[in-house]
């Protein structure tokens, strides 16, 4: 990640990961380079080459909205990954304010947690556990008050045991992070968290060098859980008004299904042991 060239390093790695054949080139003998040449990605987007190559070097930093829409078209960027181009070309405030707000969970979103009756948390701009159910907690121990959801997921063996489809969860995992946070790739919090995982996992850091962006979606996943099995809920993302990025994150699944079943004893088993540790504090000697 270089902090001064953005937009150069974004062009760069998404030029890797377009085969020719995709974009009508014939693929003849030895290429040395992966994915398209320079020179292919400019004529393609009826810019010169030089030009090009002053972009990905970051000595031009100023394209038009034209060019990025092009250039955009030519390496095969979806609608989230075109305005994320766009972001990163647009002029940037010379003075932009760096040190974003402590996050804060409002008080009725914290309480929403209490009385929803499924596992939910709440989510900070940089993937942390701000607040979250014991239902939850319950079902992914690492979702807890204090985690961070990319380490948990790239860091902890537990964690992977509990995905039985991580291989595919974990990328789109960095790549809404990534889209997340936008151009704030200098916040010193980022910094610290990408260097931290680049180093501690070898999946995140290929992750992180493709630069994928992807959109806040609701979606399908599927658990092991060590009580109750196998379960397949979905997971529903929601952005809370009023804050920087915080996200209500809440799982659940279709009603008289197998997994609503399972979720049910769950969540029986979590009030039991709830009543068990009030007994037991009760009993305590002293009281």
């Amino acid at each position: 990640m270089s902090d001064d060239n953005r937009l150069g390093d974004y062009l760069r790695a998404r030029r890797e990961l377009v085969s020719p054949e995709s974009v009508g080139i014939p693929a003849h003998g030895v290429r040395r380079v992966a994915g398209l040449r320079r020179e292919e990605v400019a004529m393609l987007a009826g810019i010169s080459a030089d030009y090009y190559l002053r972009l990905e070097q970051g000595r031009d930093r100023n394209p038009s909205v034209q060019v990025l829409e092009a250039l955009a078209h030519v390496l095969q960027l979806d609608a989230t990954a075109t305005d994320y181009l766009l972001r990163l070309g647009a002029p940037k405030p010379r003075n932009r304010a760096r040190r974003p707000r402590p996050e804060t969970v409002p008080t009725a979103t914290a309480q929403l947690l209490t009385v929803i009756g499924l596992p939910a948390f709440i989510e900070g701009r940089y993937l942390d556990v701000l607040a979250a159910n014991p239902l939850v907690t319950a079902l992914s121990p690492n979702v807890r008050v204090g985690e961070n959801r990319l380490r948990s997921v790239f860091l902890d063996p537990a964690e992977r045991d509990l995905h039985p489809d991580w291989e595919r969860t974990a990328p789109r995992l960095v790549a809404g992070f990534r889209n997340r946070i936008g151009d704030r790739v200098d916040d010193p919090r980022v910094v610290q968290l990408v260097g931290e995982l680049s180093l501690g996992s070898e999946e995140f850091r290929r992750g992180w060098a493709r630069h994928d962006v992807k959109p806040i979606v609701s979606r399908s996943i599927r658990m092991n859980h060590p009580q109750v099995g196998e379960l397949e809920l979905a997971l529903s993302k929601l952005a809370i008004e009023g804050t920087d990025g915080q996200m209500l994150v809440v799982y659940h699944a279709v009603p008289g299904s197998e997994a609503a079943d399972k979720l049910a004893l769950l969540s029986a088993l979590v009030v039991d042991t709830a009543s068990a540790d009030e007994v037991s504090r009760q009993d305590a000697p002293g009281r």
